[in-house]
């Protein structure tokens, strides 16, 4: 009878070793051979369908995770980068933005046959002159053109002003000019206009007057923007003039156009205008001619002007205006890209809502391309809340474009909106003091409410006698 000799694993050569590894494999002719190779035939059957069914879904998915990569082009991109050498991306916002597909020529076709036909090709009237909107008029600060001129609404609400602050100044008086307070606080409360509510005016004319109240060249720059800029609007980083094509046209084009300018560095122009149905733009002269400029009736537009420099930041629009419903649209602003997310960008859009709310609007709206990533910021550090997404809402540059809508409500700008974009600009403490300031007028107001009260009670109970 023949016996057989075991070799010893350590004097077995490579091959016969795997040749003895295979060997296993090939004797799995059943699930439960499989089962024994690995130790799992004694198994209790639960635990043996739950193995098997957790190596199925393993397969699975690496199946589907390669299927993704092959079809999505992750294979090719990577074969494409090796060949190149350079690094595959994806492709930024504004990149996705081009690449959307155009409308077909039929609808662009009859796009322009119906604006023709119904609207004898302008959708809205516009104002074709170097002239103001109604909306823009009414936004402005109000000034008279020369204290002969001033109206009698200006000048009682300015003597009223003036001795509101007389009585209470807002700060230390500085040497050699006794009423430098109480005339900024004047005209800037007066300058308000009687329609706005009076919790914004005095907001507005404390603010001014401790800014312009700081020091002796504080108060002469002050003096000096009210007599040549007496209908802007002013902050504390910035101030809004009111858009004029023969103002601010070039210097727009000079820091919108892609080209150096000043300390900045060369950009895509795209980066700006990429998602607005208008620019970028060859000359300042065709910037002049668009829709920047050239307002429909129903906008308004302020060019952003940084207070320190003088130096034009970016324009920014109103739209929509729908006064029977007291709701317009706050347009994004179009500035250069240093200036996206800034201190000056966010004052500038807190200083139309609060004027706005102020005139007694119940809803704001801000529209953003759906791709348009830096656009999504700005609306959420303002606070708006995102009420949806309305799908081919537009055509912008021959192309459809989703549009998500932002709004603002008058009551979460008073019930916390405004405090906290206050407090966001200018600190805590800007805030606390403000708030401060709002409610003390309001005690004085109510006490001179009563006063007057009681005189005509008592005027109507003389009478009578």
């Amino acid at each position: 009878m023949a016996s057989t000799t075991t070799i010893p694993s350590s004097e077995l050569t490579d091959l016969q070793k795997l040749l003895n590894a295979f060997s296993h494999i090939t004797s799995i002719t059943s699930p439960t051979d499989i089962l024994a190779a690995f130790g799992l035939l004694d198994m209790p059957a639960a635990q043996k369908y739950g193995i098997i069914f957790g190596c199925l879904t393993f397969t699975i998915t690496v199946i589907a995770v390669i299927s993704l990569l092959y079809l999505g082009g992750s294979f090719k991109r990577i074969e494409e980068q090796a060949k190149s050498g350079e690094l595959v991306t994806a492709p930024d916002s504004v990149t996705q933005r081009r690449r959307r597909p155009l409308l077909l020529e039929r609808l662009l076709e009859g796009r322009e046959w119906m604006m023709q036909t119904n609207y004898g090709g302008q959708l809205n009237s516009s104002t074709k002159k170097d002239e103001y909107t109604n909306l823009t008029k009414m936004l402005m600060t109000t000034a008279p053109s020369d204290k002969s001129n001033m109206s009698k609404e200006y000048e009682e609400n300015y003597i009223k002003a003036y001795k509101r602050c007389q009585d209470k100044p807002g700060g230390a008086i500085l040497g050699g000019r006794p009423n430098h307070r109480f005339e900024a606080y004047a005209r800037a409360f007066a300058g308000c206009g009687s329609r706005t509510s009076l919790n914004y005016r005095w907001s507005y004319a404390r603010m001014y007057e401790s800014m312009a109240g700081e020091s002796h060249k504080s108060d002469e720059r002050y003096e000096s923007l009210y007599k040549e800029r007496p209908h802007d609007i002013i902050g504390k980083t910035c101030r809004l003039e009111p858009l004029l094509a023969s103002r601010h046209s070039q210097e727009l084009w000079e820091i919108t156009s892609g080209n150096a300018c000043n300390e900045h560095k060369a950009y895509n122009p795209d980066e700006v205008w990429g998602f607005l149905d208008c620019g970028p733009f060859k000359n300042a002269q065709a910037l002049k001619e668009s829709d920047v400029f050239q307002l429909e009736h129903t906008a308004a537009g302020f060019a952003i002007v940084e207070f320190v420099t003088d130096r034009l930041v970016g324009v920014v629009h109103l739209s929509k205006d729908d006064p029977k419903n007291l709701s317009v649209q706050l347009d994004l602003p179009i500035v250069k890209p240093t200036s996206d997310g800034s201190i000056e960008q966010l004052e500038a859009c807190f200083l139309l809502l609060d004027r706005l709310f102020a005139y007694g609007y119940r809803r704001i709206q801000i529209c953003v391309d759906a791709l348009d990533v830096r656009g999504k910021r700005l609306p959420q550090r303002l606070g708006f809340t995102q009420e949806g997404q309305i799908p081919k809402h537009m055509i912008v540059k021959d192309a459809n474009r989703d549009s998500i809508i932002y709004g603002m409500l008058n009551s979460d700008w008073d019930k916390g909106a405004r405090s906290f974009l206050l407090k966001k600009l200018h600190g805590a403490a800007f805030e606390k003091a403000d708030a401060a300031i709002v409610a003390k007028e309001e005690a004085v107001e109510d006490q001179e409410q009563k006063l007057r009260e009681k005189k005509e009670a008592e005027a109507k109970a003389n009478t009578k006698k």
